[in-house]
Order: C-alpha cells, then sequence, then structure tokens
C-alpha cells in the first residue's frame, strides 16, 4: 500500500461522501479507492468510516485523523513547492469554474500570459454558470458573481462589476423605448430572464433614481441559465438586458446594444474567488488567484481584498 495514496484518497471520499464521487476526482476506480481506505484502516487497526449502502460517513476516530491528515498533505505541498526550483516554476493541475461570459470575454484570452509565466500549471477549467459543489466535486476554487451564500466557504472579493440595462436596436425599433423601467411590467415590452441557478427562477433587479426605488421582474418569453446565452439572446432582439458593464462594451461600440435608463442606478454586482475552508491554499492556486486579481483590475476597479467565511 503506498499510504500517500491512501491518505488522499481518504481524504477524498470524506469530502465527497461518496466512494463513486471520489474515484471520479481521482482518475482511479471505485474498487482502488475502496481498497486503499480498507488498507488503510487495517494498517491503523481503526474504523475510519462508517459504510452504508446510500451513504458514507466519517466516524470520530476517522474524524480526528481526517484533519491530520489534510494539515499532512498541506505541509508535504509546502515542502515541495517551498524548494527555490519549485518557488521559481510552480507546477501541477489546478481545478477552477469560472462564468462563461466571463472565461470567453476576459480570462481565456489572457490564459496565453498566464502560461508564458507559468507553463508548468496545467488548468482544468469549468466553464459554466451553475452552483458548483466545491468540496464534492474536488474543484479547487469556483469565480463567481453575486454574494456567496455558502458561509462554509472562503472568499476573496476581486471585483465589483457596474451593471447597465441595455437592448438591441431591432428591439426598440419593434417595442419602443421604455422612458421609465415599470414600463418592462406592459405587455409591449419583454425582457430576457435570467435563471439564477440557486433558486431556479429570474430574479427581480432594484434600480435607483434620486429617492425613488423599483424593483423590476419584467415579462419574458425566454429565460436562461447561462450568460452567453443570455447576451446573445439580448443581441436578437429578444428583449431588454441587465449586463456587467465588460460584457456591453464591444457591442456598444458597433451599435449592437443601445443603453437605457442612463439616469438610472443599479447596485454593483460583486465578483468573488470562493475555495474550501480546509483545503490548502497551494502556490499555484494563489498565483491564480492574484492572476485574477490582476486581471479583472484591468476592466474594472478592485476592491481592497479580502478573505471571509
Amino acid at each position: 500500500m503506498d499510504r500517500f495514496d491512501a491518505m488522499q484518497a481518504f481524504v477524498r471520499v470524506v469530502e465527497a461522501g461518496s466512494f463513486t464521487k471520489a474515484a471520479e476526482t481521482l482518475h482511479m476506480s471505485k474498487t482502488s479507492v475502496t481498497q486503499l481506505v480498507q488498507q488503510l484502516e487495517a494498517r491503523l487497526r481503526v474504523k475510519l468510516l462508517n459504510r452504508t449502502t446510500r451513504r458514507v460517513a466519517v466516524t470520530a476516530d476517522g474524524a480526528a485523523y481526517y484533519e491530520r491528515v489534510v494539515k499532512l498533505l498541506a505541509d508535504m505541498d509546502d515542502a515541495e513547492t517551498g524548494l527555490s526550483a519549485a518557488s521559481a516554476a510552480p507546477r501541477g493541475r489546478l481545478r477552477v469554474d469560472v462564468p462563461s461570459p466571463l472565461a470567453r470575454m476576459i480570462l481565456i484570452p489572457a490564459l496565453p500570459a498566464f502560461h508564458a509565466r507559468y507553463p508548468d500549471i496545467q488548468l482544468d477549467m469549468g466553464v459554466s454558470d451553475r452552483i458548483v459543489d466545491v468540496i464534492g466535486e474536488n474543484v479547487d476554487c469556483v469565480v463567481r458573481g453575486g454574494e456567496i451564500t455558502n458561509q462554509s466557504l472562503m472568499a476573496r472579493r476581486v471585483a465589483d462589476l457596474q451593471l447597465g440595462v441595455y437592448a438591441a436596436p431591432s428591439y426598440l425599433e419593434r417595442a419602443g423605448l421604455p422612458s421609465h423601467p415599470k414600463e418592462l411590467e406592459d405587455t409591449h415590452h419583454r425582457i430576457v430572464g435570467y435563471l439564477w441557478s440557486r433558486i431556479g427562477r429570474a430574479f427581480p433587479y432594484a434600480m435607483h433614481r434620486g429617492d425613488e426605488s423599483v424593483n423590476v421582474h419584467g415579462r419574458y418569453v425566454l429565460a436562461v441559465d447561462d450568460g452567453n446565452a443570455y447576451l446573445a439572446a439580448g443581441l436578437a432582439g429578444m428583449g431588454v438586458l441587465w449586463l456587467p458593464q465588460y460584457m456591453v462594451r464591444p457591442y456598444l461600440a458597433r451599435g449592437e446594444l443601445v443603453p437605457i435608463f442612463e439616469d438610472w442606478r443599479l447596485d454593483p454586482m460583486p465578483l468573488y474567488i470562493a475555495f474550501p475552508p480546509n483545503r490548502h491554499v497551494s502556490a499555484k492556486l494563489r498565483l491564480f488567484i492574484d492572476w485574477v486579481v490582476e486581471l479583472m483590475g484591468q476592466y474594472v476597479p478592485a476592491p481592497a481584498g479580502s478573505i471571509t467565511s
């Protein structure tokens, strides 16, 4: 038995809550993961996990051992990356998940420069707007817009995205230019609905002008759960959009989108990087986080970074 592999397998089973999920994230068979954990229990002469047909639960001894092993694995990583050669050339696999528009418009175009700087970091980038089980799916970090609702995660606020309201010229020619946000509730106006993954439905937008505040739900004939699809629907004239400024700049320049309600203000959308509190923040993860902060600073003003739980 390779003790290092066995400890890694045990940690992943605890974090994923399942031998099957742990095996998937470790790219091993379920049988291999099961055998490694069984061999570890035999060596330690203690029961680390309680297994049923429905779930896997850590025992009291297993919980105590898990805390020690996580620290040990982190110390081993520090020992490697602390060497001068490793510090100069961080390496290894990094699993991240980012929103689709941010990936397409900002992160992926900038990746050649990132990999020129850090050629030995391998990025596995999930591109989606869905809620990701950071621990269960063994993801090192996620980048997300909006407040982080999972209080078990650590989060660094990396930007405040300024929002505006926009429509395609084809939509305005057909429906007319609304003079007040409440007109979007009328039968002849439409918005493009965005289905927030954490609630599974469209969310009202709060808009302010002086002492006046309104919550706009709007009517839609199309609602989507992906930022790129949301933008595409607006460009096709399907309705009014609420978008971060970084997403609309090229389309405003080409006249494909037109700003509306410019005398109204929307609260900015915070952008966070979140990661598990018990996961060691490796050198490569720190570099990726710092790179995202640096990159977003070129597009939007970056707030003072903070780590919160």
